[in-house]
C-alpha cells in the first residue's frame, strides 16, 4: 500500500476529502450539529454593535469591511502559525476542512419536508425549513416550501460543500476554511435585510467572487444531467447568466432541468420584526410550479454534480500517481 508521504499532494487532498465527507455522512445520522454555530453567533453580535443603519451608505460600507478583516485575519493568522506546531499534518488538515464543510444531509432534510407537505403538515414543513432560510416562511404555501426547499438545498450544496472542496483541492485547507467564515459573515450580513444593505456589501461581494467559477462547475454538470432531455435548448435560454456575478446561472440551469419554476417574490424580516418583499428574478416562468416530488429529484441533480466531480478527481488523483511512477 502507499504510504501518504509518496502521494502528491492533490492525490493527498482528494484522499482526505473524501474521508471527512463520509465521516460527516455518517456522524450527521446520529447528531445534528454545527461546528460554526459559536462564530455565527459572534458575527450576528458584531454586526448589531458595529453596524449602524443611520450612517451614510459609505461609512456603512466602510465598517462592514472593517468588520471583516479584524474577524478574519487574525483568526487565519494564528491556524497559520499553529500549523508548524501540528506533528500529523493530515489531521491538522483534514480538522480545518470538517470545520469548513457544511451539513451533507440536506438531501435528507428535503425528503422530510416533502413528506410533511405531502401529508398536509405544512406546519412541520415551516419549522423544518425556517432554520436553514433566511427568507420569511410562515405564509408560505406548498407551492413556496417547495419551491425554498430546492433553491436551498442548491445553494448550500454549492457555497458549503461544492466551493468549499474545490478550494480545499486546488487552494489550502486555511484557504477552505477562510471562505467558509466569509461566507458565515455574508449569511449574517445579508445584504437582502434592510439593515445591512450596506454593511454586507463586502462580504457579499467577497463569496461571490469565490463562488464564481465553482458554481459555472455545478452548473454545467446539472446541465450535462440532461443530456437527450434539451440540453442545448436550456444552455441558450440560460448563458445571458453565466458570466454575472451572482447565483443566477445555477438557479436557472436547475430550474429547467427540473422542468419547474424558481425564482420571484421572498419575504425577509427587518429590524423591526416587521417584514419587507423584495422581488428577485425567476427562471423558466413556462414550467410548472415546483411540488414536494421535484424536491427529491433535485436531490438527485445536486447529488449528480456532487458525485460526478468526486468520481473526476479520483481519476485525476490515479492519473497524478501514474504520471509520477512513470
Amino acid at each position: 500500500m502507499t504510504a501518504l508521504t509518496e502521494l502528491s499532494p492533490f492525490t493527498y487532498h482528494v484522499i482526505i476529502l473524501m474521508v471527512v465527507l463520509i465521516i460527516k455522512s455518517v456522524a450527521s445520522h446520529f447528531i445534528a450539529h454545527e461546528p460554526l454555530r459559536f462564530f455565527q453567533f459572534y458575527c450576528l453580535q458584531l454586526g448589531k454593535k458595529v453596524n449602524n443603519s443611520k450612517s451614510s451608505a459609505a461609512h456603512q460600507t466602510i465598517a462592514g469591511l472593517s468588520a471583516l478583516l479584524v474577524t478574519l485575519v487574525p483568526i487565519a493568522i494564528i491556524l497559520w502559525l499553529f500549523a508548524d506546531f501540528v506533528a500529523v499534518e493530515y489531521l491538522w488538515q483534514a480538522l480545518l476542512l470538517y470545520f469548513a464543510l457544511g451539513s451533507v444531509n440536506l438531501g435528507q432534510i428535503n425528503k422530510i419536508i416533502a413528506q410533511a407537505l405531502v401529508v398536509k403538515k405544512n406546519n412541520l414543513a415551516k419549522q423544518t425549513l425556517k432554520p436553514l432560510l433566511l427568507r420569511e416562511t410562515d405564509q408560505l404555501s406548498q407551492v413556496g416550501l417547495s419551491k425554498a426547499a430546492i433553491e436551498m438545498q442548491l445553494l448550500r450544496s454549492l457555497q458549503q460543500i461544492y466551493v468549499v472542496s474545490f478550494i480545499f483541492i486546488f487552494v489550502s485547507p486555511l484557504a477552505a476554511l477562510s471562505y467558509r467564515l466569509i461566507l458565515e459573515m455574508h449569511y449574517c450580513w445579508n445584504t437582502k435585510l434592510p439593515q445591512y444593505r450596506h454593511f454586507g456589501f463586502y462580504s457579499q461581494l467577497f463569496t461571490q467572487l469565490i463562488q464564481w467559477f465553482p458554481s459555472r462547475l455545478m452548473a454545467l454538470l446539472i446541465l450535462l444531467s440532461t443530456l437527450g432531455q434539451g440540453s442545448l435548448l436550456f444552455w441558450r435560454l440560460t448563458r445571458c447568466h453565466f458570466f454575472k456575478l451572482n447565483n443566477n446561472f445555477v438557479i436557472a440551469v436547475h430550474a429547467f432541468s427540473l422542468a419547474v419554476k424558481l425564482g420571484g417574490v421572498a419575504m425577509y424580516q427587518k429590524e423591526d420584526s416587521q417584514s419587507e418583499k423584495l422581488r428577485k428574478i425567476s427562471f423558466n416562468d413556462l414550467g410548472k410550479q415546483p411540488e414536494p416530488q421535484d424536491m427529491i429529484k433535485a436531490t438527485s441533480k445536486v447529488n449528480f454534480s456532487t458525485y460526478s466531480s468526486l468520481f473526476l478527481l479520483a481519476l485525476l488523483a490515479i492519473a497524478f500517481q501514474f504520471v509520477i511512477r512513470s
